[in-house]
C-alpha cells in the first residue's frame, strides 16, 4: 500500500502540533505557577516509568533474533537489574549488563 507524500508530511505536521500541544498545556499554562507537592512526587517517578519502557520491547522481542527472546539479553537484563538494585549505582548497573550482554553473545554464538 502506497501513501501520497501530502498525506505522510499532513501525519507528520499533526502529531508535531499535538505534540506541541499537549506539552504546552503543561509548561506553558501552568509552568509559571508552584506545582502542588502531589504533582512533584508523581513526577519523580517518570524517569523510573519510561526507561523499562524503552527497553522491556528489547529484551523481549529483540529484532536481532526476529522478535523471539534469547538468553544473552534475558541475562544480561537480569543482571543488570540485580546489579541496579545492590549497589544503586545506575553506571554499575549499565555497564554491568553491557558487559553481560557482550560477553553471552560471543560465548554463545
Amino acid at each position: 500500500m502506497s501513501m501520497d507524500h501530502s498525506v505522510v508530511w499532513i501525519v507528520i505536521v499533526s502529531l508535531a502540533v499535538g505534540s506541541f500541544l499537549i506539552r504546552f498545556s503543561f509548561l506553558g499554562f501552568i509552568g509559571d505557577r508552584p506545582m502542588p507537592e502531589w504533582v512533584l512526587r508523581h513526577l519523580r517517578y517518570t524517569p523510573v516509568a519510561v526507561l523499562p519502557g524503552l527497553v522491556a520491547p528489547l529484551v523481549l522481542w529483540p529484532a536481532a533474533t526476529a522478535g523471539m527472546p534469547d538468553p544473552a539479553r534475558l541475562a544480561a537484563a537480569l543482571v543488570t537489574l540485580s546489579v541496579g538494585y545492590f549497589s544503586r549505582n545506575v553506571l554499575a548497573a549499565i555497564l554491568s549488563g553491557a558487559a553481560t550482554l557482550y560477553a553471552l553473545l560471543f560465548l554463545l554464538g
